[in-house]
């Protein structure tokens, strides 16, 4: 037999090429893990890496202003102090202060404000890009704003509540503590009660209309409705809403750095400011980090709780 009958011998490349492999992968079950590892790998990167960086950090010592301390392991040295620390448990007081008060009032708004516009009245359209303008504000704009806006010596609203006889006289809102709180909070429901409008609208346009048919019937009254349908329709949007929210709230303290940077005298002192502050005022990184992770604590123990007390994963 001839040389020519008998094919010729395959090369190792050509078994195990890149275009074959990848066809019998396909055909198993790792073929899904395949996929998702270009995503695991960026995640890793982005996201994990800085946070057990971040978490590692708050066992060191990181002055940037002290660099003959050295950056050696101090263990739980700073959560230590922040148990002696009265500005800590100050701006913890805050913090649940200014959070709740702002989710409460928000969310309120933003469902009144939904409920309204899903009604579909002549003029809805206007007023939707009216209450969903603040929320499009950067927070650096809205806080520079409301400063000016309520500034004690040229500020509208003091001119206004002047002129209506609301006041006797220009008021600081913000340099004083009994007052400073509640303007800040004005300020943040006023910025982001947009945010639970969105999403609770797009909630409400998902809800069969034969349900309030049938409660029409039935002689249940609008509350009623609300209580018995749309609610309870909406937890789960409502859950995922207050949870960004919270996470929102807790880690940016951007609008009362512009507003008050904290005071008067500590009263608007939060948890984020109080690390900020550790972090670029005084160059120490390693408390700044604890208080972090305290931060990430509280917010995980939150959400469980809240998810689990709400029972939205049992729908």
């Amino acid at each position: 037999m001839s040389r020519a009958a008998y094919p010729p011998p395959r090369t190792i490349w050509e078994s195990v090429s890149p275009i074959r492999l990848i066809s019998e992968l396909s055909e198993t079950r790792y073929w899904m893990y395949l996929l998702l590892l270009p995503s695991a790998l960026l995640i890793t990167a982005v996201v994990l890496y800085p946070t057990v960086y971040g978490m590692q950090m708050s066992f060191r010592e990181m002055r940037l202003n002290r660099p003959d301390l050295g950056t050696d392991w101090v263990l739980f040295k700073h959560y230590a102090r922040m148990l002696a620390d009265p500005i800590f448990w100050t701006s913890l007081r805050n913090t649940a202060v200014w959070v709740t008060s702002s989710i409460a009032l928000e969310f309120l708004i933003g469902l009144v404000a939904a409920l309204a516009l899903n009604r579909n009245l002549p003029g809805t359209k206007f007023l939707a890009v009216l209450i969903l303008l603040p929320y499009f504000l950067p927070n650096v704009v809205a806080g520079h704003m409301w400063a000016l806006m309520l500034d004690p010596r040229m500020g509208v609203i003091n001119d206004l509540l002047v002129r209506t006889g609301l006041l006797t006289g220009y008021k600081a809102w913000f340099a004083d503590p009994s007052t400073a709180m509640a303007a800040a909070i004005i300020v943040e429901t006023w910025h982001s009660f947009p945010f639970f409008t969105l999403l609770i609208m797009a909630g409400l346009k998902g809800i069969p209309s034969d349900l309030y048919k049938a409660a029409d019937i039935d002689g249940a009254g609008a509350f009623a409705q609300l209580r018995l349908i749309t609610l309870p329709m909406l937890k789960t949007i409502i859950a995922a809403a207050v949870i960004l929210r919270v996470i929102g709230l807790v880690n940016s303290p951007d609008l009362l750095l512009i507003l008050t940077s904290g005071g008067p005298g500590r009263s608007t002192q939060v948890l984020s400011l109080y690390a900020f502050q550790m972090a670029y005022k005084d160059f120490n990184f390693g408390y700044a980090g604890a208080l972090s992770v305290v931060m990430f604590v509280l917010l995980m123990l939150f959400a469980w709780a809240y998810i689990r007390l709400s029972k939205v994963n049992q729908d």
